[in-house]
């Protein structure tokens, strides 16, 4: 128990300055006078170091012992604070976003290392009853962020953004006391003596292009069209060669797991859980990253931050019932994430037609009951039915989501809100209006049409003015922000629809068999040559 609980102490401190930072980003932009650009390297370097380290570390993790990585993690979140505080006002602009860039990527290395280690030491742990401890343990993500945000409103400007961000430390300091001198248990894989290409069977060369084509999609957009791109403005980073390079990046770890699997085909079932954990990624993360922001624009700011809190309180109260929900209900694992899906589904619809702050309080009930038990949930169906693939597959898992959300979810969210702006203002005969207030840069993503994007400053400027002095091409753009908003919740909403048809013919699939049960490696191995 109190492996579990530094654990979740440890996902906890991650929570807490996930959520710090984003809150103090306009302090920043302030003291330093960061375009949006460079706020936004900041922010996806706490996506892109989470997926090396969580992918890395699952690989390893079997081989090195759970403990040599939590100290890894440790010294990577010391490290991450003192390289983050170093700016100060008066610094060169690139010398504090180097150090800023550096300062964040290191940290979600070390929080990505973490969960290399937590998931599979629970999962290890708690053999008999993955689905609730996994759950327990990422309570502590909304938690994590509740306190944050909290701080955030809390102490304001009163606190230096160094005062509020080093308050993460604390947690740290305590999830590191909770593991020091403890023992790690061993996960079944390791404990059988399994070589890391036994382990990586299962994931094989389907498993191994789902990941290569995420880590194409991140070489060539983050890594290349963002973070190379930004930090050295050469074109290169945009060009067919990167795009090359990126395909190569892919298909070199493709050509990796062939190797060490001996070309391995693959289990189908781990292919469709990291392709359905792949939509989680962008459904859960990619949302979250833009549902206060939303309610917000629909409602107002304030409203928007408070829903924000709710939904992390109704998450971090539920991850606790999981046991209930199996042992009352009789829900096997599939069925949970069947009927959270239907329940995201509703939420979202209910969140795309709200008008007061009561209603957006129900519809945020409704969607946060559905995504609640999707990420632990799926980390416990692979451990229970794919025990020999000990940490590797959770882990690989883990960092296809998390490249997910960075390359598909949270971009094409951004992408549908200015895309259906746009759209409802050409329908509404606003185009002229548009036209004089776009962005100068078209809205792209991915193979989609290019569209004219309202500029964010003049946006902002239109919603700050009071409804009722408004100019019409204030009110204009206000309103079809609003509009964007709502059907932009609704397109959403397609991807928990995609998941529910996945888990659905999952339950089929196991009720054909005889059933959702736990596996161990004897018995996988024996379900694997029936």
């Amino acid at each position: 128990m109190r492996l579990l609980w530094a654990g979740f102490m440890a996902i906890l401190a991650a929570g807490v300055g996930f959520s710090i930072r984003n809150g103090i980003g306009s302090q920043w932009t302030g003291l330093f006078g960061f375009t949006g650009l460079q706020v936004g390297l900041i922010g996806g370097a706490g996506f892109s170091g989470f997926c090396f380290g969580i992918i890395i570390g699952g690989i390893i993790v079997d081989k090195i012992g759970y403990g040599k990585l939590v100290v890894a993690a440790f010294i990577l979140h010391l490290l991450s604070a003192a390289i983050t505080l170093i700016p100060s006002a008066g610094m060169a602009q690139q010398s504090a976003f180097l150090a800023l860039f550096i300062g964040t990527f290191t940290f979600s290395l070390a929080n990505g290392t973490l969960e290399a280690v937590a998931n599979p030491l629970v999962a290890t742990l708690f053999p008999e009853n993955r689905t609730h401890y996994l759950n327990i343990l990422h309570a502590s993500w909304p938690a994590g962020m509740i306190l944050g945000a909290l701080i955030t409103l809390a102490v304001g400007s009163s606190w230096s953004w160094k005062a509020q961000l080093a308050l993460y430390l604390v947690p740290t300091v305590i999830y590191g006391f909770m593991f020091f001198g403890q023992s790690f248990p061993r996960s079944e894989a390791s404990a059988k003596g399994l070589s890391l290409g036994e382990m990586m069977k299962d994931v094989g060369i389907l498993g191994g292009a789902v990941a290569g084509f995420f880590l194409y999609l991140f070489t060539r957009d983050a890594l290349g069209g963002n973070i190379l791109k930004g930090l050295t403005g050469s074109e290169f980073f945009v060009s067919a060669n990167w795009n090359y390079i990126s395909m190569a990046a892919g298909a070199g770890f493709l050509i990796w797991v062939a190797v060490i699997t001996k070309f391995s085909i693959g289990h189908w079932l781990l292919f469709v859980l990291f392709l359905a954990h792949a939509i989680i990624g962008s459904l859960e993360l990619g949302t979250d990253s833009w549902i206060e922001t939303i309610n917000g624009t629909i409602l107002s700011p304030m409203e928007g931050k408070i829903l924000f809190i709710f939904a992390c309180a109704v998450m971090f109260a539920l991850r606790f019932c999981a046991h209930w929900i199996e042992d009352k209900l009789k829900f096997s694992p599939v069925t949970i994430l069947f009927v959270c899906s239907l329940c995201a589904i509703g939420g979202l619809y209910a969140a795309s037609g709200v008008t007061a702050i009561g209603m957006a309080f129900g519809a945020m009930l409704i969607y946060s009951i559905g995504k609640t038990f999707f990420w632990p949930t799926m980390l416990a169906v692979v451990s229970d039915r794919f025990p020999s693939t000990g940490a590797v597959a959770i882990s690989i898992m883990g960092g296809i989501a998390m490249l997910s959300v960075g390359q598909l979810g949270g971009p094409g969210l951004g992408y549908g809100k200015d895309r259906f702006t746009a759209e409802h203002m050409k329908a509404n005969g606003q185009t002229a209006i548009l036209e004089a207030n776009k962005a100068e840069k078209s809205s792209q993503w991915l193979d989609f049409e290019a569209v004219s994007a309202l500029d964010g400053k003049k946006l902002e400027e239109a919603k700050g003015v009071a409804a009722d002095k408004r100019t019409p091409e204030q009110k204009a753009m206000a309103e079809a922000e609003i509009a964007g908003c709502r059907k932009l919740l609704r397109t959403d909403a397609m991807l928990p629809i995609g998941m529910a048809i996945i888990y659905l013919l999952l339950l089929f699939y196991f009720k054909s068999i005889g059933g959702y049960k736990a596996l161990t490696i004897s018995e996988e191995e024996a379900a694997a040559k029936a």
